[in-house]
Formats: structure tokens, sequence, C-alpha cells
């Protein structure tokens, strides 16, 4: 029994990575598809302190 328990995951496992390694075959994707460029984040607005809340005309010299 001891022994069943061992083999029935490890012939799981082997089905599993078959399986995947017949998913390459079949579905075979371009290296180009696969790595796509990730767009560098654009530079934040540098935050500007403000006097008084938002919406209030500045005070005149």
């Amino acid at each position: 029994m001891a022994l069943l328990a061992v083999i029935i995951p490890l012939l799981m496992l082997g089905v599993v990575l078959a399986l995947g390694r017949y998913e390459e075959l079949l579905l075979p994707e371009e290296d180009a598809d696969r790595y796509e460029p990730v767009a560098a984040p654009q530079p934040a607005a540098a935050a500007t302190s403000s006097r008084g809340p938002a919406g209030t005309p500045a005070s005149s010299p």
C-alpha cells in the first residue's frame, strides 16, 4: 500500500508533464509573440505644493 501511495503521484506528475509537452508540440508559439516588450512607465509629474485648496484664485500682489 505504501508503494502505491508513492507510485500514483509520480505517475500523475508524469502525465501532467507529458500533456504539457504534447500541448507545446500541438500549439507552437513563436518566440516573438511569447515575449512582448514591456512599455516603460510614463514619468510622474512633479508634485507642487499649493498654498490653498484647488480651485481658489491666486492672490494678487
